[in-house]
């Protein structure tokens, strides 16, 4: 018995430890969703209208990288979440503030504020090497879900297999 307590107290600190990290993981809004300013506020829509769909948790923010960067600094250090999508047009800095802050996922939405968005889609896919930005199409909020799901994907098997039956349909 003796044997049992000891070898049961030996363990006990690894399952506490693990029991906080799974809770920690669990208990994380998957994906952040940050708008450049409320104009964003469409595209935004159609990208957790997708997340709704496969009811993944999200959060959404709007924080300027030019009129608000301390608190947008101190919202993506503190947050749990695990890939960030950023909305944003003309300069479009916001994709590329984020991922200079963190070192998780960031997808960038180019919207077509003006010169057709275009000016957005080179701010988000011109970065430099060491801070990267996947960048999708301009004003494409679905498939920034969309690439959001695929990466949350990599570690939750039932998702995968939601994503792969809605890709065939």
């Amino acid at each position: 018995m003796l044997e049992i307590k000891k070898t049961f107290t030996e363990v006990l600190p690894v399952i506490k430890r693990f029991l906080s990290i799974t809770h920690f993981y669990l208990n994380m809004p998957d994906i952040s969703v940050i708008m450049g300013s409320a104009s964003d506020e469409k595209i935004a829509e159609k990208t957790t209208q997708v997340l709704d769909d496969y009811g993944v948790s999200y959060e959404v923010r709007i924080l300027s990288a030019h009129r608000n960067p301390e608190e947008l600094r101190e919202y993506v250090i503190n947050s749990d979440a695990k890939v960030f999508i950023a909305i944003a047009g003309l300069s479009a800095a916001l994709p590329g503030v984020i991922a200079s802050i963190t070192s998780k996922p960031v997808i960038g939405v180019p919207v077509s504020a003006s010169l057709l968005g275009i000016d957005a889609l080179l701010s988000i896919i011109q970065m430099p090497s060491g801070i990267p930005v996947g960048g999708v199409g301009i004003d494409n909020g679905k498939n920034a879900a969309y690439l959001a799901l695929r990466i949350l994907a990599l570690l939750d098997r039932e998702l995968e297999q939601k994503l792969k039956e809605k890709q065939i349909e």
